[in-house]
């Protein structure tokens, strides 16, 4: 209840101020809706990558990877507000609908028409509960934006040398939106496969709120898929969900620390640096 809390009071899980939501773009020159008004492209960068030291990680990779790719973007940086998605999945719908609300303000404000985003929560608020609240916007997920930037030859895909990779569908992504294709064009050929992928993943037990439970590792959900993760035999365990990100590296850190979690985005890095 104290996530909820601090949605209502600070439009973001942590409870922090929104002037930090920029923190994670310090050194980039990652251009706002104000510095950059007729942006054909709005990067929702989402509570995690904007409060959490890790994800912000992967929000300079997709920042860098748009910037090579001279895309014409922006971010709302301190006008973003939590989409709502946990608080809806844990039953505050009163919360819900005050954040979408307040979202769909400022993007009719600033003309927003297509939003890219990094977090399939987001990703899925945005694209299957917005449109309840008049909010209809073209919503994709960065491993799509970046595969057409790919297509167009303007990025190139991650080829991890030498190293297997494994990839971790998240539930939001895969089960719910049906994107499973894209990431995996990113990823190289030679992707070691866990038996519960695609459509039919596994949950890094941190969806529908749960992301904000305090449970031991023991006890999480997720704690097979660490397993599975690990039984592959790769190196790295590629993700694109910040949620999944934090699960499994925790998890993965407890086990077998040698193993490395990264987004599809920082493996792409390496190739676009």
């Amino acid at each position: 209840a104290a996530s909820l809390q601090k949605m209502q009071r600070a439009g973001n899980p942590w409870g922090l101020p929104a002037q930090e939501r920029l923190t994670w773009s310090e050194g980039l020159n990652v251009p706002t809706v104000q510095d950059n008004p007729d942006f054909d492209v709005l990067y929702w960068v989402g509570c995690s990558a904007a409060y959490d030291r890790r994800t912000m990680k992967v929000a300079r990779a997709v920042a860098q990877l748009l910037q090579h790719a001279e895309v014409n973007f922006a971010v709302l940086g301190p006008e973003e507000r939590c989409t709502g998605e946990s608080a809806r999945r844990m039953g505050d719908e009163f919360l819900f609908q005050e954040l979408a609300a307040t979202n769909i303000e400022t993007f009719t404000r600033h003309n927003v028409k297509k939003i890219v985003t990094h977090c399939p929560h987001c990703l899925n608020s945005l694209r299957q509960d917005y449109p309840q609240f008049d909010g209809h916007y073209e919503v994709v997920h960065h491993t799509q934006f970046l595969g057409e930037l790919v297509t167009a030859r303007k990025l190139r895909a991650a080829t991890v040398m030498n190293e297997t990779v494994t990839y971790h569908d998240p539930c939001y992504l895969a089960r719910v939106n049906g994107i499973t294709e894209a990431p995996r064009d990113l990823l190289p050929d030679n992707l070691e496969e866990m038996p519960r992928n695609g459509c039919q993943t596994a949950c890094c037990g941190a969806g529908g709120g749960r992301m904000w439970f305090d449970d031991p590792a023991s006890e999480r959900i997720g704690a097979g898929r660490i397993t599975e993760a690990m039984d592959t035999g790769a190196h790295t365990v590629a993700v694109s969900c910040p949620f999944c990100l934090t699960m499994m590296t925790d998890g993965i850190a407890a086990k077998k620390p040698e193993l490395k979690v990264r987004d599809v985005a920082e493996l792409m890095m390496d190739e676009n640096g």
